[in-house]
């Protein structure tokens, strides 16, 4: 069956993922999910991802969720932009997250990439989620 959207298919992924208290999930290999997984690596939402093949030979990725003291680090992630609703911005109308804890990922013309590098770049584009 196909996905009509594969980033938000991930996103419900790490979240059932956290809910059930599982050390490691899998999801199907996309490049834009590895951006995306790149960025919460770098902002400490997740401890680490990696491509491998699954029993059928398909590339997935690998995702180890992070935890602290027991509770998941990641509170809450929500798919802004919709394959019926795309949402752009400006880099002045970005929106914060909790005015400023969480983080706001971005679709740029210079890669994906977190709400504060966009800023420090002064490049816009379509938000993809937002993570608390």
């Amino acid at each position: 069956m196909a996905l009509t959207d594969p980033l938000g298919d991930m996103l419900t992924r790490i979240r059932n993922g956290q809910q059930a208290r599982k050390s490691k999930i899998q999801a199907p290999f996309s490049r834009l999910r590895c951006n995306v997984l790149e960025v919460l690596q770098r902002e400490g939402y997740i401890r680490a991802w990696r491509e491998s093949l699954n029993e059928r030979g398909h590339p997935v990725i690998e995702i180890e969720l992070k935890y602290h003291e027991g509770e998941p680090v990641i509170r809450e992630i929500a798919r802004v932009s919709k394959p019926g609703r795309r949402v752009y911005s400006q880099i002045k109308e970005l929106p914060r997250v909790y005015n400023g804890l969480g983080i706001t990922i971005l679709s740029t013309p210079r890669g994906v990439m977190a709400d504060h590098e966009a800023r420090a770049a002064n490049v816009g584009g379509e938000i993809l989620c937002q993570v608390f």
